[in-house]
């Protein structure tokens, strides 16, 4: 049972309800207690690296996460959280050294991912199963919907994936993941607004809050199952609480008589590595601004908030470290008091700390670590034998889509790959035309007139096939991309037969599958012949989706922005050219005209970004950009056929494993023993 928790010291005081919704204005009076001191002068401390990095020889590290590859992934940030600590304990574990993975342990059935528990056993939302060991439970104070403060209890699980110890919080309000009926349809898996009506921020601020509480249950009565860590990754915006409550909470709580200097110093000298993925996704949430603080802060919000001074900058909107203007902001609290901050490509970095379209309201804040080399840019690895052309899973495919023979093929063996494409242009083509093979293979991706391409057959090898299947988001820059491919439309009419194929589509917005439906009748109105070849498709199949790329010579990503990306480094794994804009970690991981294609400039509101100012004037857009780019490499395949397939060597040949020779592993591990890289 959850028991209420009376408000005990007269002096305690919270954020009255709905406080951000008057015309706010925060100010910080002086005080000589020095423990609002230290909360007021916190925020500049850790942001011009003047806190000592703790020496570490051995480290026994926390990835605090809301997404695992292995149990509940959405997105990039969930393939870091899994496949980091495996990279790092494969490396040092024999030193003694560990990262251990903390995340939610999700329950219930979002309709797309399932969650359950069975026994000791259980299966997250990616079909993997884990034994699991309950090793405690504790308390941790949250309001609920009625403003009363309860102690709600979270039981904490061990188990063990891989090389990788995970440390499991169940709670049955918070970590539910059943929709609520008023769920919008593109919140899904652990994004949900739950049964219970708690949506994703009041989700991860409850996350952060546990993790808090574990921490100091640990220093109290410590678990042989559970080691006390000492350096802690909060990975993105879910577990951005927890800077505050680890160094603002506790000196809070030191001043209000509730916690022991002792304790205190324990808890809030842990050093926090903060990795941002996306600086777009924050965890705003106006309407529940003192909510979440009163739940994080308890009777000591009104405190910390007046004192929760942000470092002077430019920006007007940035000056309380817990809100942004007048809400709350899950990803401002870290970003100034975490001891590190990470982001996923050095190129990232830059833009970032230099464009206000890239790093919102915490572009300055970001300058300043950079200046001060407290923020860094590693790109993010993968597990290469994970996503390279291997014979376990294109035996799957060939059993999958039946009478089929794909071809396992390397660096090596470009012959094997363009076989590869001649069975995709028979696969495809039996999709066209036999509906029941259509619903069989792909029942829940819809297409737009699949026309039958297999005459392009007898010239495989002069066709190049170019996809994109990305999830259909703004992001993605789809409308860049059908742009482009107009813009050359009247240039493939002199191709002939050998006029490129087109694959497009993925999961997502309706609105842009609307867009290359529109695109395909417009080509069509150029080149009924030319429009044959744009296969448009809306929905996702993992069998599918492989398929494409083990036969497309080419991978289209026209992108707004790519913090990182692990499509490109998929994509060159199976020697499909990424054809990209000069953004984020595009830049960082392909090298234009060796193992893709990149564009010359790239513009963010009407910005020049990335290229020459020289440049920049001549090509004026993203769009114009891209089109060059696309011209570009059409032009090197149809008359350069051998450097292309070089090119695909390079491409191949390519490794971004976290372990290899001067690999990310190896910059993450100096950076938690060192504070530097």
């Amino acid at each position: 049972m959850n028991t209420v928790i009376p408000e005990t010291n007269s002096t305690s005081k919270l954020l009255t309800k709905d406080f951000n919704k008057k015309k706010l204005s925060v100010t910080y009076g002086v005080t000589n207690n020095p423990h609002l001191q230290e909360i007021q002068n916190l925020s500049k401390i850790q942001c011009l690296g003047k806190t000592p990095w703790p020496q570490i020889s051995s480290v026994h590290g926390w990835m605090v996460s809301a997404e695992t590859a292995t149990f509940m992934k959405c997105g990039g940030l969930g393939m870091i959280a899994s496949e980091l600590p495996e990279a790092f304990n494969s490396c040092f574990g024999d030193n003694g050294e560990e990262l251990v993975i903390v995340t939610p342990l999700y329950l219930g059935n979002t309709g797309k991912k399932k969650a359950e528990k069975i026994g000791d056993t259980y299966q997250g939302a990616e079909h993997l199963s884990i034994d699991l060991t309950e090793v405690r439970t504790i308390e941790v104070p949250f309001f609920n919907e009625k403003s009363s403060l309860l102690k709600y209890k979270v039981k904490v699980y061990v188990g063990k994936h891989s090389n990788v110890r995970y440390v499991f919080l169940a709670s049955d309000r918070f970590f539910d993941i059943t929709p609520h009926k008023n769920n919008p349809p593109a919140q899904d898996g652990c994004y949900v607004k739950n049964q219970f009506n708690i949506n994703e921020v009041e989700r991860f601020a409850f996350f952060s809050k546990a993790v808090y509480i574990l921490i100091k249950s640990l220093c109290e009565k410590p678990l042989k199952e559970v080691d006390f860590p000492n350096v802690i990754i909060a990975n993105d915006w879910h577990s951005g609480a927890l800077a505050g409550l680890l160094k603002y909470f506790t000196t809070a709580q030191v001043d209000n008589g509730s916690m022991s200097e002792a304790l205190a110093a324990t808890v809030k000298n842990i050093p926090v590595v903060h990795i941002a993925h996306h600086l777009g996704y924050q965890g705003w949430d106006y309407d529940n601004t003192s909510h979440i603080l009163n739940s994080l802060y308890e009777h000591l919000a009104s405190t910390v908030f007046k004192n929760a001074k942000a470092i002077k900058n430019s920006n007007p909107r940035a000056t309380n470290t817990l809100i942004v203007y007048d809400c709350y902001n899950q990803a401002s609290c870290n970003f100034h008091l975490a001891d590190r901050v990470v982001t996923v490509s050095k190129n990232y970095l830059e833009e970032v700390s230099k464009e206000l379209g890239f790093g919102f309201d915490f572009r300055d804040i970001l300058k300043i670590r950079k200046d001060h080399r407290n923020f860094f840019g590693i790109v993010n690895g993968y597990d290469k034998k994970l996503i390279s052309p291997n014979k376990a899973k294109i035996d799957k495919i060939n059993a999958y889509f039946g009478e089929f023979n794909f071809q396992v093929f390397d660096e090596n063996n470009l012959a094997a790959k363009n076989e590869n494409k001649r069975e995709f242009i028979r696969l495809i083509s039996k999709i066209a035309t036999d509906k029941e093979y259509k619903q069989k293979v792909i029942p829940l991706v819809d297409i737009y007139k699949f026309d039958d391409v297999s005459d392009a057959l007898k010239e495989a090898d002069k066709i190049p096939v170019i996809c994109a299947t990305s999830r259909l988001v703004e992001q993605k820059g789809y409308d860049i991309a059908a742009q482009a491919i107009l813009n050359l439309a009247h240039k493939f009419t002199h191709l002939r037969g050998r006029s490129p194929i087109f694959i497009l589509g993925g999961a997502g917005d309706i609105n842009y599958f609307d867009m290359l439906t529109k695109l395909k009748d417009k080509i069509a109105e150029v080149d009924k012949t030319i429009a044959k070849r744009i296969f448009v498709f809306h929905g996702y199949k993992d069998e599918f989706a492989y398929a494409v790329q083990l036969a497309s010579d080419f991978y289209m990503m026209p992108c707004r922005f790519e913090p990182c990306g692990l499509t490109q480094m998929e994509a060159m794994a199976k020697g499909a050219l990424p054809i990209a804009m000069s953004t984020g970690g595009l830049v960082d991981t392909i090298d234009d005209g060796v193992d893709g294609f990149r564009t010359e400039v790239f513009f963010t509101q009407k910005r020049r970004v990335y290229g020459s100012n020289l440049t920049a004037q001549r090509l004026k857009n993203n769009e114009n950009a891209y089109t060059e780019t696309l011209e570009k490499a059409l032009k090197c395949f149809y008359l350069k056929p051998d450097e292309i397939d070089d090119m695909k060597r390079h491409a191949m040949a390519k490794d971004f494993s976290w372990n290899v020779k001067d690999g990310s592993v190896y910059k993450y591990h100096n950076l938690l023993v060192s504070g530097h890289l």
